[in-house]
């Protein structure tokens, strides 16, 4: 490394219906001295179409950077799309994973974005609606084993940022720091963001273990459920118990004007631990896991 050699890569890519322009600010905010900031522009109209021709422009550079460094450490943020991209273009290349020193992932729907779901019922790709509402769960619990990773959300009304759901940005072994009364399209500005990113840089994390318990168990299978999306809990009070489980554990169900199932889990004290909703084309999937959890964990139904 020469002494005019970046210290860090510092890659930052802007989402949906926006531009560069404040993700290079915000680089420009929490980059330690001596970084390399690359903030590829994506342009405003082509963020509306397909994701792949998206993914791959950043591939492009990222692979052309990397050629040019190819023992810096690299850091990655990535805002709402953004960071699905960025999800997309390390699941296609293991071979980067060893020198990215970060993943940072601003209000990102890694499990699919319930307004494109809802946009777009019956999956006939409509835009850019088939591509946020995909589920990368597992491509990004993948990655976050091998690379520390930290996903920052943010709550302004008691279930998600006004556009994300906050269990959509949840995935196994990263890292999560919600954060309140941040609207989705201030995340890019707000100083308390650039903080969270800042105090995960200073303290390098470890991948989190997956601690195994009942709950973990009965979501991560009505999270496998075909077209299952992550909901806002508001819908909670709603729903009536079809499930009791013998810890105190509930399952509860809701339809919602457009015959729309939903299905939530309940602690003992009746508190909302996960809602999720499914398309009509799915409620025959949801039924039948809902059916084995029943057998399983020798459930009762509710009189």
């Amino acid at each position: 490394m020469t002494p005019n050699s970046p210290s860090v890569l510092l890659f930052v890519q802007h989402g949906w219906a926006d531009t560069n322009g404040a993700m290079a600010r915000l680089a420009q905010r929490i980059a330690p001295p001596r970084t390399r900031i690359i903030a590829p522009n994506l342009g405003w109209w082509r963020t509306w179409w397909r994701i792949d021709p998206l993914v791959e422009d950043v591939e492009a550079i990222a692979h052309q950077t990397i050629a040019q460094y190819p023992h810096t450490p690299i850091r990655i943020v990535g805002h709402s799309m953004g960071g699905l991209i960025w999800l997309e273009v390390l699941h296609r290349h293991p071979e980067w994973w060893l020198q990215v020193e970060s993943l940072v992932l601003v209000g990102s729907p890694v499990s699919g974005s319930d307004l494109c779901r809802l946009m777009d019922p019956l999956a006939l790709g409509l835009g850019m609606a088939r591509d946020l509402g995909k589920n990368r769960r597992e491509i990004a619990s993948a990655i976050a084993a091998q690379i520390p990773t930290l996903s920052i959300a943010s709550n302004t009304d008691g279930g998600s940022d006004g556009l994300v759901m906050l269990g959509a940005t949840q995935f196994d072994h990263a890292h999560h720091v919600v954060l309140p009364d941040i609207l989705h399209s201030a995340q890019r500005h707000d100083q308390a963001i650039d903080l969270a990113i800042q105090a995960f840089w200073q303290s390098p994390r470890s991948p989190l273990p997956v601690q195994p318990s009942p709950e973990l168990d009965i979501i991560q299978r009505l999270r496998t459920v075909p077209g299952m999306t992550d909901a806002h809990s508001r819908d909670f009070d709603k729903a009536k118990v079809a499930l009791i489980f013998d810890s105190g554990l509930s399952l509860r169900r809701w339809k919602n004007p457009v015959r729309v199932d939903h299905v939530f889990l309940a602690s003992p004290q009746s508190h909302c631990l996960y809602s999720g909703f499914v398309g009509w084309i799915h409620a025959a999937a949801l039924r039948r896991t809902l059916q084995d959890i029943q057998q399983d964990y020798s459930a009762s139904k509710a009189p």
